[in-house]
């Protein structure tokens, strides 16, 4: 797992880092190691053993152009190009689109914070018994704008008309977060207060509730890393 950030300070807490997080709602579903690296750090997947990649979400922006950033966008693309299967979460999904050869921007339909629903259009493994429209969990501000070349999107938001992405033949990128449930989004809704006012945001008109089909998604993406 390629860590890219940290919680907002409430829900790490009460529930622990987005490793953490992951691995609960994972709920035993990869029986394979899981080896924990921090990208800020410097640490990065060797190409050599790395059967899988689940890159996390973060509060840092990939437009910024951190030299991490550009680090872990170079060994993701090398990952995949090279056939191994990944998952990016939020960050991790806006850093692969733009890895690839795509573009991430401050999303022209603004910020997307809350329980919302995510509308399939397109099947995929990934969404094995999904029905067509599903709750979903967000939080972010940066988006996807361009899609790379080949990519294909898999469901939209009303926010975002990139919200599951096929970026190659196993890799995936959700701009949700699968890892949250109503607890965590709640907190992040409360740690988002003062801006969500300033943005003209109602935060009592926020959905904030569990999301489990969002969540099998990332059970469904560990199946399909194992197979």
């Amino acid at each position: 797992m390629l860590v890219t950030g940290d919680p907002v300070p409430g829900v790490e807490r009460a529930r622990g880092p987005f490793v953490e997080l992951i691995r609960h709602t994972l709920a035993g579903a990869w029986s394979g190691p899981l080896a924990v690296l921090d990208a800020r750090r410097g640490e990065l997947p060797a190409l050599a053993d790395t059967t899988a990649l689940v890159i996390t979400g973060s509060p840092e922006s990939v437009t910024s152009r951190a030299p991490w950033i550009l680090a872990a966008e170079t060994r993701t693309a090398e990952l995949v190009r090279s056939g191994v299967p990944a998952l990016g979460i939020c960050f991790g999904h806006q850093l692969l689109g733009q890895a690839l050869g795509g573009l991430v921007e401050a999303n022209p339909r603004g910020r997307e914070i809350g329980t919302v629903e995510l509308e399939r259009f397109a099947d995929d493994p990934l969404f094995d018994g999904a029905p067509p429209a599903f709750d979903a969990n967000m939080s972010h501000c940066d988006s996807v704008t361009r899609l790379p070349e080949g990519a294909r999107v898999l469901a939209r938001t009303r926010l975002d008309p990139n919200a599951a992405v096929r970026f190659g033949e196993r890799a995936w990128g959700v701009q949700f977060h699968p890892e949250f449930d109503g607890e965590v989004m709640r907190g992040y809704v409360a740690a988002r207060l003062d801006r969500l006012v300033a943005e003209g945001i109602d935060p009592g008109a926020l959905a904030t509730s569990d999301a489990p089909e969002a969540a099998r998604v990332l059970r469904t993406f560990a199946r399909l890393a194992g197979s």
